[in-house]
């Protein structure tokens, strides 16, 4: 007997910044919509485990989504992208979940993102309140101040967008940022994902990353959580964002949540599903009692 899974996928158009793009997404479930974001270079795809839980489906109609230059999502027709410098600015990150949840008709969503999605969680909660009835960073901080923001972006595509290296480098280098407790056949499929992204698209999505994201803590005190509700997750083995880094943003939130994942990385959601449900389901209960 042939074996399916509960997941529907399909494209919708979405206009961003005057541009037409045929987006793809998945989702699985019913109830209080939940959309998903995922991480520089990669796609919807690190999103399957949550999307075949049953104890999130049943009351959550949960949405994962591919950028454009991501997975499915293909440039945008008609325009000539390949004649311009690819890099995804904070207006158009904050914008295609906006444009998407209005496509679908979703009723003030909950928006969770990993990497360069859990910053966004901030900047949503901090631009668009009204939108969303909360937010959920992990791996998220206030700003990335890694070893980059002083190469700049230069440096970055000498690393990361050099014809003169392998696609595998990157996938390789992703290595380095999960944590050494995640099973392997989930850490050899980031590894996977990343290899097969787009030329440039992970070092375009690292200009976001590392410097139009960028919250003051004056913005950040500025949040209202009694709208839009933000909650931080983060892996005690990421290097990239510590949970030190997030906490800083969630003691400038008032009324945020903050949790420390032991033995998780960057990579939560995908590298060790089992564990890092055990932080997401009690945060979805609280927003689905509030929504009653």
């Amino acid at each position: 007997m042939a074996k399916f899974e509960p997941i529907k996928g399909g494209y919708v158009y979405l206009t961003v910044e005057d541009v037409e793009y045929r987006v793809y997404y998945e989702e699985a479930g019913q109830g209080i919509p939940l959309i998903v974001g995922h991480t520089a270079g990669s796609d919807g795809r690190q999103y399957r485990h949550l999307l075949n839980d049953p104890e999130v489906t049943s009351r959550y109609r949960v949405v994962a989504f591919d950028l454009p230059f991501h997975g499915k999502s293909l440039p945008p027709h008609g325009e000539k992208w390949w004649t311009k410098e690819y890099n995804m600015t904070k207006s158009r990150m904050m914008a295609f979940p906006n444009a998407l949840s209005e496509a679908l008709e979703l009723d003030r969503p909950v928006y969770m993102g990993s990497s360069m999605g859990g910053h966004l969680a901030i900047d949503l909660a901090s631009n668009f309140n009204d939108r969303y009835r909360a937010t959920i960073s992990v791996e998220g901080a206030l700003r990335s101040a890694a070893e980059y923001v002083d190469v700049g972006m230069d440096g970055i595509r000498r690393e990361f967008d050099n014809p003169n290296v392998s696609r595998n480098s990157i996938g390789a280098a992703m290595l380095l940022n999960i944590s050494p407790y995640s099973p392997e056949e989930n850490v050899r499929e980031i590894q996977w994902e990343y290899q097969s992204g787009g030329p440039g698209v992970f070092a375009g999505d690292l200009y976001y990353y590392y410097y139009d994201h960028n919250v003051s803590p004056e913005e950040a005190a500025a949040i209202d959580t009694n709208k839009c509700m933000l909650y931080f997750l983060t892996g005690e083995y990421d290097p990239n964002t510590s949970p030190a880094d997030t906490k800083e943003a969630a003691n400038l939130v008032k009324g945020s949540k903050f949790w420390e994942m032991p033995k998780l990385g960057h990579f939560p959601v995908t590298e060790n599903y089992t564990e890092f449900r055990k932080f997401l389901l009690p945060i979805l209960e609280e927003i689905e009692g509030k929504s009653a």
